[in-house]
């Protein structure tokens, strides 16, 4: 097949991205039968099932799933595995969820592998018409995808990050030689659940029998089911504040530069943990450390990313354990070359752009947090949208204090973007009754914009920050740069 230099521009490519995309739709019936695991298993039985070919590290949570996922991949990578990593969504181009030791898969390949499916998912699409049922969704079609190409490529490992909540995710037909559980908050309530009991127990789903299980949760309410649910599993649970623990330093330079952290396990660890806290101090442990690695580098900013790569540390020596080999000097290796775009990414200077893909009230109090601490500017600027399905009212809350001029905006490539007005009305309402906080307000349609206006108002020594949305970081990306 030729090679393209887009493919979502390629008929070749046309079935896939015609698919039903819950991505772009502004519901996702989760819990209506329409997601089931079935169909997927089925779609992998026609492809040969390469997916029991691979040894897989899978990875769910509320946030931080896909940076702990790339720096798992990241450190597998520097021990010397050919690993694969599947990521969603992507920011500029599909080729970006599945990648190999680093580099994303190649346009023409990609299109080899929507070759590859079409016949299987095309004898769903008529199988599921005979039934009344749809065929493979874009998610499912992508992960057969990235699936075949793993097995393809004979990669050693392949890291899978879950798309939406886990036990009915696509991706949870893998064989994995440990599962992840990042965090549990609230974000996809409508699907998931009201509570942070439910959303854990989406999240536990992928939870197999026998198969070591991390957690980096602290909060009680869902440790607790993802412990009752490793329990009925027979599955061995490494818990963070129970068995591994994380120490933050200082950043190591004025605004750039990164982190250190220190990771130890022991077990005999304070069964008292902070609940509400990334960092568990030394004072918090009992004891001699069973390991213990320190002044790692991290390149990513902030305590949650040190929290992340914790959990990914914790998830490596599940590995080590299982057999596999792999030295503390990978660990550090990986480490300071894990980069995720859009995590609090500094992309241009003087002035400072700051790009995340903050979405829900947890990843904004991060960001905040990083921002008040690590960045230093004369008068702070955002540019932000959101998703009609996330709470845009909380995060406005919490965002309107922190800035001094908002800019409202949505994002034009997909359908589930608020209004540029509704957000203004939310945010004026929130303006009035904070007396402590009257930041200016602009809304605009267009993020291009959004942007414009921010870059027309900010001084060589402020701070523009971008936030509030995947799908606004993914098209005020290629807008942005070293200037």
């Amino acid at each position: 097949m030729a090679a393209t230099a887009n493919p979502e521009n390629s008929a070749a490519a046309a079935f896939l991205l015609h698919r039903i995309n819950y991505e772009r739709t502004t519901t996702v019936p989760y819990r209506s039968g329409e997601f089931k695991l079935d169909r997927m298993r089925r779609l992998m039985q026609l492809l040969g099932d390469p997916q029991m070919r691979l040894k897989a590290i899978h990875v769910a949570g509320t946030k931080g799933k896909g940076t702990t996922a790339a720096m798992i991949a990241t450190v597998l990578q520097a021990a010397g595995n050919r690993t694969g990593l599947y990521t969603s969504p992507h920011l500029e181009r599909i080729e970006e969820r599945i990648a190999i030791n680093g580099s994303q898969c190649p346009p023409e390949v990609f299109l080899q592998l929507a070759a590859t499916v079409q016949p299987a998912v095309e004898r769903l699409d008529r199988e599921g018409a005979a039934a009344g049922e749809h065929g493979p969704t874009f998610f499912e079609v992508t992960t057969a995808m990235a699936f075949v190409y793993f097995a393809e490529e004979k990669v050693d490992a392949a890291v899978l990050e879950v798309g939406l909540g886990g036990r009915l995710d696509s991706t949870n037909i893998c064989q994995p030689e440990v599962c992840v559980i990042t965090s549990i908050s609230f974000d996809h309530t409508k699907q998931l659940g009201n509570t942070l009991a439910a959303i854990a127990g989406e999240k536990a789903g992928i939870i197999k029998p026998g198969i070591p299980v991390v957690s980096g949760v602290l909060e009680p309410e869902p440790r607790d089911v993802i412990v009752a649910r490793a329990m009925s599993q027979n599955a061995p649970l490494c818990q963070r504040g129970v068995d591994y623990g994380v120490v933050t330093h200082e950043p190591d330079g004025e605004q750039t530069g990164g982190q250190f952290f220190d990771y130890w396990e022991s077990s005999d660890l304070a069964a008292s943990a902070p609940d509400s806290q990334y960092s568990v101090p030394s004072t918090q442990y009992r004891g001699k450390p069973v390991y213990e690695l320190r002044n790692i580098r991290l390149k990513m900013l902030g305590s949650h990313q040190a929290a992340n790569a914790a959990t990914a540390i914790a998830a490596i020596n599940c590995l080590r354990e299982r057999g596999w080999s792999i030295s503390d000097s990978a660990i550090r290796e990986g480490m300071a070359g894990a980069r995720v775009p859009a995590r609090i990414e500094q992309v241009e200077t003087s002035p400072l752009v700051i790009l995340d893909v903050a979405h829900n009230l947890a990843s904004i109090e991060a960001l905040l947090t990083v921002l008040r601490e690590q960045f230093r500017a004369r008068r702070r600027i955002l540019v932000f949208a959101s998703s009609k399905d996330k709470d845009y009212d909380g995060m406005l809350e919490r965002l309107l204090p922190a800035f001094d001029t908002l800019i409202l905006t949505q994002y034009i490539n997909n359908p589930r973007a608020v209004d540029a007005g509704d957000l203004l009305r939310v945010a004026q309402q929130i303006r009035l009754q904070e007396s402590s906080s009257q930041p200016v307000l602009h809304a605009t349609v267009r993020p291009a914009d959004a942007l414009r206006l921010a870059r027309l108002l900010a001084q060589p020594d402020d701070l523009i920050c971008i936030a509030g949305s995947f799908f606004l970081a993914a098209e005020l990306r290629p807008h942005l740069g070293a200037r």
